[in-house]
């Protein structure tokens, strides 16, 4: 018996780390049981393939295996600082990371590990278009177009993504599957990512995320209103009106929507009732008479003795709980015989838990809208398709604090980083974004070119730039209608304050105009501390040379070649760092002088670094005095030899407990 209960508890820790591990077989008696699939458990633990022939329930398709090696195989590339491209790079916390979305997730991973409490992604629909994401797996897209006899002489692609090419599914599952693993690691034990998608692959998607996060923490699959019109291109006659956002949580232990606000619509107390506001509500059960049969009786009004039957399903209460509720003088009795008694539903009684936010989303908020939005923003339609803001803004106020992170690693024209902003400046939030995109050419004719944006980057930042613009306009315009309103308001009450004594109209003037000045002060307060800047990272190979010679090719002058690629800077080597360290990439950088060097603190001297040559035993010891809990100096930076045998003990005497780093 206590080998079974801990084969299950195994079985229930293995499915916590490894919900993909998770299958299902035939037992010695011939019926399905839960079990682990080693196979794969085996290939989650190594980057190398495994092979398993034993037949089980799973769900596959060509080349998963090496999506999930992809997913697991470590990246060598780094992120570079751009400055000219950010806005306020020293003072935001919010990113912008340009690159291919695998391998920055990756990186990403050793910063925000558990930190992301929001993700939102409208990946590429599988329309039957060709992907930009062409990832190296054993065999590639490429390789099987060219296999397969679907380019030409020149390497032209022949044919598109479609279903007859035989990896229509292929492509698109192998493209998502290592992503959503990867972006696995980065929610919060109470974080939550939405995933927008059409018909062509939902059920796919679905099953995906099933296995990447687990199928018991399914949160719910939205729908989506997002066509006004009516589409009548389709052959069949049905316009199909609608897109769907997935929602998976990290853990399926706590509350992830926060729910609807609840108004108190329908309430009165028209009774003067000491319980407060009521709302009569359906006393009819929903049970037949051989399944309930003690709800199942004649309901008789006991002042006036009318009987007025019982209703086919009976009633919700039995007649103990009934004529309590009777006693109590909380049943609406009609004047008619033929009515049905209802019963007084309080507000007070109501559960402290909001109403659950319903999965039918976006009310009256279409494609379009998003498109308007890239209309007024740019004054023209430089992006197809965006979601619309009204779109993602109420699901980040659902379920994120006024401090979380949101991440978007298919960022596009970055309504994400818009919606982030427009909840901050209404409820005075500090949310955070990390946006990431492929920096995706934009079409030689498109709109987008002719404005000179020659990739999907370029649109994103600028969109960002103008939306802030716009954030900031909006509240100023608020603040002027709330001027305005109140004066209204003053002037409405001047004639009742005619009536006061001299002394009485001096204090109520006193207490309108201090109260204004606390509101616009609040209001001033929040537009200045909104951060609308973002700190813009790219992805590239890594700051090292490649320093792998054969024993002919090494001479005693190697010794003294720089390990460090020569087009890299100090922010490179500082940020390289900070990855590997595992410090968030929007902390606070400051630039110091000591002892004639350059040295980069990075969130008060967290981590301290120096990659200036010729750096003397001054220099480390002023350093050693701010006692960092990191130090990162290049390899090449001690001015002797002499300095290097003394560096280490340097370090003992004035802070011995500081991690020491060497590039």
């Amino acid at each position: 018996m206590l080998s079974i209960l801990g084969y299950i508890i195994n079985i229930k820790k293995i499915a916590e780390l490894f919900p993909n591990c998770l299958t299902e077989r035939l037992d010695e008696n011939g019926k399905p049981e839960v079990a682990i699939d080693f196979d794969m458990l085996r290939q989650e633990l190594s980057k190398d393939i495994v092979e398993g022939p034993e037949e089980r329930y799973q769900f596959t398709w060509p080349d998963k295996r090496n999506a999930i090696r992809l997913a697991n195989a470590p990246t060598t590339d780094t992120l570079r600082p751009c400055r000219e491209e950010s806005v306020d790079f020293d003072n935001t916390q919010n990113l912008y990371i340009e690159g291919d979305n695998l391998e920055v997730l990756k990186l990403l991973r050793e910063n925000y590990l558990g930190k992301v409490k929001m993700i939102y992604i409208d990946p590429p629909y599988n329309t039957g278009n060709d992907f930009v994401y062409n990832d190296d797996f054993a065999q590639t897209a490429g390789d099987y177009v060219h296999n397969s006899g679907q380019e030409d002489e020149e390497g032209n692609r022949l044919v598109a993504n479609t279903e007859s090419n035989g990896r229509f599914h292929t492509d698109w599952l192998n493209m998502i599957y290592p992503r959503l693993k990867v972006a696995k690691d980065l929610l919060s034990e109470d974080g939550v990512i939405f995933i927008s998608i059409d018909d062509n692959e939902l059920e796919n998607l679905r099953r995906v995320c099933d296995e990447i996060f687990g199928a018991v923490n399914f949160v719910a699959n939205f729908v989506w209103k997002s066509r006004q019109n009516k589409d009548n291109r389709n052959i069949n006659g049905v316009s199909i009106d609608h897109e769907y956002i997935l929602v998976y949580g990290r853990s399926n232990n706590c509350r992830l929507f926060k729910g609807e606000e609840r108004s108190g619509k329908g309430y009165s107390n028209p009774d003067n009732d000491p319980l407060g506001p009521w709302t009569s509500a359906n006393m009819a059960g929903i049970a037949t008479e051989s399944q309930r049969p003690n709800l199942h009786y004649d309901l008789i009004d006991p002042n006036t003795g009318i009987n007025y039957g019982r209703p086919k399903m009976g009633w919700r209460y039995d007649k103990n709980t009934m004529a309590k509720l009777i006693a109590e003088g909380r049943i609406l009795w009609p004047d008619n015989p033929d009515g049905r008694p209802r019963r007084k539903l309080y507000l007070n009684e109501l559960d402290d838990n909001l109403p659950g936010f319903t999965s039918i989303i976006g009310a009256n908020v279409y494609t379009r809208n998003g498109s308007n939005e890239i209309d007024r923003l740019f004054g023209t339609r430089l992006f197809s398709f965006p979601k619309p803001t009204a779109l993602i803004e109420p699901l980040i106020s659902q379920v994120t604090e006024k401090d979380s992170i949101v991440l978007d690693f298919f960022s596009g024209s970055a309504t994400t980083a818009h919606a982030v902003m427009k909840l901050n400046a209404e409820d005075g939030g500090h949310r955070r974004f990390i946006m990431v995109q492929l920096p995706e050419e934009t079409a030689e004719r498109s709109e987008a070119r002719k404005y000179d944006f020659k990739n999907i980057c370029e649109i994103g930042k600028m969109r960002i730039k103008c939306a802030s613009e716009e954030v900031v306009s909006s509240m100023k315009m608020y603040m002027k209608g709330w001027l305005a309103g109140t004066e209204l308001v003053m002037k409405k009450h001047q004639k009742k304050e005619e009536q006061l004594s001299l002394l009485d109209q001096q204090k109520n003037e006193e207490i309108k105009v201090n109260q204004s000045q606390q509101i616009l002060e609040k209001l001033n307060h929040r537009i200045e501390s909104l951060d609308l800047g973002f700190r813009v990272l790219k992805l590239d190979s890594s700051n090292m040379q490649d320093v792998y010679y054969s024993p002919e090719q090494f001479n005693e002058n190697l010794l003294f070649e720089d390990n460090i690629k020569h087009d890299r800077t100090d922010e490179d080597l500082l940020f390289q760092a900070m990855i590997e360290l595992g410090i968030e990439l929007s902390a606070k950088i400051e630039q110091r002088e000591i002892a004639g060097k350059t040295v980069w603190s990075v969130a008060d001297n967290y981590l301290m670094a120096c990659f200036d040559k010729d750096v003397n035993e001054t220099a480390i010891t002023e350093i050693a005095r701010q006692h960092p809990y990191y130090f990162v100096l290049r390899d090449s930076s001690l001015v002797t030899d002499n300095v290097a045998d003394n560096f280490e003990q340097i370090w003992e005497e004035y802070s011995k407990e500081t991690v020491r780093r060497i590039l």
